[in-house]
Formats: C-alpha cells, sequence, structure tokens
C-alpha cells in the first residue's frame, strides 16, 4: 500500500477529528501549491485571488458575493505557523473531547465555533467606527475561532479534569482554557484584532455549548440534521431491482404480516383448493366459477 492509499483509508476510516484536520491540511497544501505556481509564471496574484475565495470578508457587500466563505475560512490557512499551532490545539482537545462526547458533537462544535466567529468578527468590523477604515480591505481566515470554541467547550463541560503539562505539573482544565483565552484573544489586542475578535466568537458559542452540554442539551443537534441530510443527498444510494409478478387474484393479495397470519392463510388457501378439488369431483372443471379457476390455475403455477 503507497501513502496515498494509506491516506485515503485514514480519512475514510478515521474519526471526524481525523477528518478536520485532513481537511485543513489538504486546502493548505492546495494554496502552497497554487504558490509555487503563482511564482513560476510570475503571477504572485493567484494566491492572493485563492485566499480572497475561501476567506470570510467583512465587508456585507463582499459577504453577499462570497456567502460561502463563513465556512471555507474555518480551513484555510496560509501561514505554517498558524495552521500548526491551531490542528496542535484541535488534536489535543479533541481528543479529550471524543473521550466523553461523541463524534458527531465534535463536528457541530467545530462549524458552530468557526461560524460564530465569523458574525462577530463581520458584526464589530461594521459596527464600531474604529474599523470603518478598513472594513472593505479585511478578511479572517483560519480554524482558530472553532477551535477556541472546542477549548471552552470542553473546559465547561470538563472543569476540574486534570492535564500533566511538560515544566507545569498538573493543571485543571478550565485553568488551561482561561490561559489559553486570554493569551491569544485578550492580550496584545491592537494586534491581529481582526482574529481576536472571531476567537472571542468561538469561545462564546463554546460556552454556550458546553453549558448546554452540562444541562443535557444539545444545542447543535439541529446542525447535525443539515449534515446528516447532505451526507445522505451524496452518498450512492442502493440500485434499484425490478422485478416482474404474475397478476394475482384476490385471495393471493392477501399478505401474511405475522407467522400466525401466515398460517392462517396459508389453511384457508388449502381449504379453499379441498373444496374445489370436491367440487369437480362432484360436477366436473366446467362446474367452477372464473375465480376458483384462477386459484387453481395459481397453485398449480406454484407448484412447478
Amino acid at each position: 500500500m503507497n501513502i496515498w492509499d494509506e491516506i485515503k483509508g485514514s480519512f475514510r476510516h478515521g474519526t471526524t477529528l481525523t477528518r478536520l484536520i485532513y481537511v485543513n491540511a489538504i486546502v493548505f497544501l492546495v494554496i502552497k501549491i497554487i504558490e509555487v505556481i503563482g511564482v513560476l509564471a510570475a503571477k504572485p496574484e493567484l494566491t492572493a485571488s485563492v485566499v480572497s475565495f475561501l476567506a470570510v470578508p467583512a465587508s456585507i457587500d463582499a459577504l453577499a458575493g462570497k456567502p460561502w466563505t463563513p465556512v471555507t475560512y474555518m480551513f484555510t490557512h496560509q501561514g505554517f505557523i498558524h495552521i500548526i499551532f491551531n490542528m496542535l490545539w484541535l488534536w489535543w482537545f479533541g481528543k479529550i473531547f471524543l473521550s466523553y462526547l461523541d463524534q458527531r458533537k465534535l463536528v457541530s462544535l467545530y462549524v458552530m465555533g468557526g461560524l460564530a466567529g465569523a458574525l462577530l468578527y463581520i458584526a464589530v468590523f461594521n459596527i464600531f467606527p474604529a474599523f470603518a477604515g478598513m472594513v472593505h480591505v479585511s478578511v479572517a481566515l483560519g480554524a482558530s475561532a472553532s477551535v477556541m470554541a472546542l477549548v471552552i467547550a470542553t473546559a465547561v463541560y470538563l472543569p476540574d479534569l486534570e492535564l500533566n503539562l511538560l515544566f507545569f505539573g498538573r493543571i485543571k482544565l478550565k485553568y488551561l482554557a482561561l490561559i489559553t483565552f486570554l493569551i491569544t484573544s485578550v492580550f496584545d489586542f491592537s494586534v491581529n484584532t481582526g482574529g481576536k475578535i472571531a476567537h472571542i466568537g468561538g469561545a462564546l458559542m463554546g460556552l454556550a455549548y458546553g453549558y448546554g452540554l452540562k444541562n443535557g442539551k444539545d444545542i447543535g443537534a439541529w446542525l447535525n440534521s443539515i449534515l446528516d441530510f447532505f451526507v445522505t443527498l451524496f452518498r450512492p444510494g442502493k440500485k434499484l431491482k425490478v422485478t416482474y409478478k404474475k397478476a394475482k387474484t384476490d385471495y393471493d393479495n392477501k399478505k401474511a404480516k405475522t407467522d400466525l397470519d401466515y398460517n392462517k392463510v396459508k389453511a384457508e388457501r388449502q381449504k379453499a383448493i379441498d373444496h374445489i378439488l370436491d367440487k369437480i369431483s362432484k360436477g366436473g372443471y366446467d362446474s367452477l366459477t372464473r375465480e376458483e379457476k384462477e386459484i387453481l390455475f395459481n397453485e398449480s403455477q406454484n407448484k412447478r
């Protein structure tokens, strides 16, 4: 088996966590290949065009022409360090999440966290005057909001779970999540402000999702229903099997739903056949009605 076959097998049979990481990695690899092609062809704008196609814009007018970007942006990375850190955090907290919860919840949380991050990012850039001069040129990309939602939701659901960290020793999950949120989303807010706003949106979704799970409510169930619909829609269906049956009389259309019904129908059929045979012995074949003749004919066919 070659490497490509192993990758396909891992994607097909792996967990949703593995698939999420693969999708991010594949999109990143495609962008890098296009970047190489752009450099060789002296067309560096190729990479910018692809990133612009996938990244979510802050401008509402631009968003109207790219309605898919609130989804695609959460799988799009341009920098190597950016994707490495996001995928590491996704892997670490994803493993913890799946140790206590199911894979469907992981997918819905990832997507909802990304959507919440995009929504808050767009809203803030269009509401606050500080961003008036950059709203038409600003875009956001990366899985950070989705990952932040996962980090916060896991910490809310398992606040006292202890992790043993190198150099730091044992620390409860709730404190690790809080420190992570402050460092990545609050400190140095003037640097990568759009990204930090998206982080906050993801964190808010993670907070709501985690508390919902603690109270026995899955607020992502609606999204799973939508995803199930599209998975079913694009899944290859079973081949249609066409069979041809002989025309049946009213007697034959009686369906045996249970063993008791089947035995009852069988007994009635035998009783009808015995009655027909007795009638033939007394008055001959011509004494039979049209329906009796059909019953006798169908019975002879079934015994061949």
